[in-house]
């Protein structure tokens, strides 16, 4: 039986992933590239079908410390600020059993990483790059940190520059045409027009800007996705608020005070995974990002991560099936899954950047429907729970 797992890459899904292991009674490594366990990025959305799983690992506690609980999501035109549609979130956690939470990334990354420091059947290695060396019946040797090991499973969770995701065959990440520019400022400094009890979305002409709170409220976190051939490979470059801006003239007068606030903007090229690529091979499998990096437009890529951590460990403690077909269900089970978020997601973004000729009849159509309409064509995303 599979006892002894190593976990390439300590971010949001791997320590998820170690985190629900150890409780199914597996030994786990967490190798972290890094020297240290600091997260990229800034807010995060944490829907009912991921939140489910956090909650159900004893965490729901520290996250709502640190967490605030939108109403909604409120759709608004950049240039007009005039609000489209809401989607009523306190129905959907409702229907589905489990908040819907918003949450700095250092603030999840910090709570996963105390979990695990706590566990004792997790040891975690940061400043260790991980190299497969070879592989046979018995598991796998690799190299991390200059030691050589061995375990009965690698997972892959590395992110979207994943260096193991080679090492099942797939290829490098390839960047989508689109960059995320973001900020996070006091709440204080906010324009008082900026709603700090739900996520704001602003749609306009091949860019949109999703704002929300984070830290319990005490902080506005933005984020602005533009269209542009930049293809800069840092996860925070800094970015020019002036350049910035000019996406954004004509913008709506809160949207334009909030963008022309920000001084210390940084940048980074969204690049995409193919879900339907390769995910496995042997006693290797990936999970996240390194699998399937999606668009953020259903704020899903930390969601999916958690997901795929608890069908990874369900199908990992079944003592019928070897690792390495206990790793190919997993990914028969996941990548269908993967791969709708992923297409939907995409979806999202065509419509969120339509052009001024066809935004008006998105618009209508949205407010014909309405928000509760709207917010029931995800029910398939928010209420997923696990098969078996």
């Amino acid at each position: 039986m599979t006892s002894d797992i190593a976990i390439a890459g300590g971010g949001i899904a791997g320590l998820t992933a170690a985190l629900l292991l150890s409780r199914a009674g597996f030994k786990v490594t967490v190798f972290e590239r890094s020297g240290s366990f600091s997260e990229v990025g800034a807010g995060l959305q944490i829907s009912p079908n991921a939140g489910r799983i956090l909650d159900n690992l004893g965490l729901g506690a520290a996250l709502d410390a640190v967490a605030t609980r939108p109403t909604a999501i409120e759709m608004r035109g950049v240039q007009s600020g005039r609000t489209i549609v809401a989607l009523p979130l306190a129905l959907a956690a409702q229907r589905h059993g489990a908040p819907y939470r918003l949450l700095h990334r250092a603030d999840l990354q910090a709570i996963l990483v105390e979990a695990a420091e706590a566990d004792p059947a997790i040891t975690i290695e940061a400043g260790a790059d991980v190299a497969l060396i070879g592989e046979d019946a018995d598991g796998v040797r690799i190299t991390a940190g200059g030691t050589e090991r061995r375990f009965d499973v690698l997972i892959g969770a590395d992110g979207v520059r994943s260096r193991i995701r080679a090492l099942v065959g797939g290829g490098p990440a390839e960047p989508t045409g689109r960059t995320a520019w973001r900020i996070t400022i006091p709440a204080g400094e906010a324009p008082a027009t900026i709603a700090r009890d739900r996520v704001t979305v602003f749609l306009g002409d091949r860019q949109h800007v999703v704002i929300y709170p984070v830290r319990a409220g005490k902080e506005i976190n933005v984020v602005a996705i533009i269209e542009e051939g930049w293809r800069g490979e840092g996860w925070s470059e800094p970015g020019d608020a002036r350049h910035l801006a000019q996406h954004f003239r004509g913008a709506a007068d809160d949207l334009a005070a909030l963008i022309a606030r920000g001084q210390n903007w940084t940048r980074w090229c969204l690049s995409g995974v193919d879900a339907r690529g390769p995910w496995q091979r042997g006693r290797v499998a990936l999970i996240g990002d390194a699998a399937h990096a999606m668009l953020p437009f259903l704020a899903q890529g930390a969601a999916m991560a958690i997901e795929d951590a608890a069908v990874l460990t369900r199908q990992l403690l079944r003592p019928d099936l070897p690792a390495e077909i206990a790793l190919e269900r997993y990914v028969d089970e996941r990548r269908p899954r993967a791969a709708r978020v992923s297409d939907a997601a995409r979806q999202s973004g065509a419509i969120y950047h339509m052009s001024p000729l066809a935004a008006p009849f998105r618009d209508a159509t949205m407010k014909a429907l309405g928000g509760e309409r709207l917010l029931a064509r995800y029910d398939w995303l928010y209420g997923w729970r696990q098969n078996g």
